[in-house]
């Protein structure tokens, strides 16, 4: 179960990034700057902390599965993001 809660909270954080992201924002041409580097950076690190925490854990495996998780969530959110029209 605690897996699953790194995963989901991983996800949540990574479509706050994609949602603040100023790159994309120009091309979609959505109103707004975008979240500053600061941010992102903060953001970035926070996506990780569920993984460290399962490698200071020492469970190997859990940490495996929420590496693949993450990187599945991280491409279909970007895909979600990413359709026509959606700012």
């Amino acid at each position: 179960m605690l897996i699953i809660a790194c995963i989901a909270f991983s996800g949540i954080v990574i479509a706050m990034l994609c949602r603040g992201d100023p790159k994309r924002r120009r091309s979609a041409r959505a109103a707004g700057a975008g979240q500053a580097v600061t941010t992102r950076r903060l953001l970035a690190v926070t996506a990780c902390l569920p993984g460290i925490l399962l490698a200071l854990m020492g469970d190997a495996a859990a940490f495996l599965i929420w590496m693949g998780g993450g990187g599945v969530l991280g491409w279909f959110t970007t895909l979600w993001f990413g359709r026509r029209g959606k700012a």
